[in-house]
């Protein structure tokens, strides 16, 4: 089923990536942060590197993905 998108559509599709990427890129620094002050590091660097590749990859989803 191919639906049409309309502008109104669109940009609530740019505004949902735009809230998720930031979110990613928040957890992204929350988990580095916390990784500084732990004693095993590693998982949570891990996690950060996660959020950051997918606050990166959001913006390449169109409406047709889904």
């Amino acid at each position: 089923m191919t639906a049409e998108i309309t502008p109104e559509f669109q940009r609530g599709w740019d505004a949902a990536l735009q809230a998720l990427r930031a979110w990613h890129e928040a957890q992204a620094s929350e988990s580095l942060v916390q990784a500084r002050r732990s004693r095993f590091p590693k998982n949570l660097e891990r996690e950060a590197e996660l959020h950051r590749k997918s606050a990166e990859l959001i913006v390449t989803l169109s409406p047709d993905d889904v």
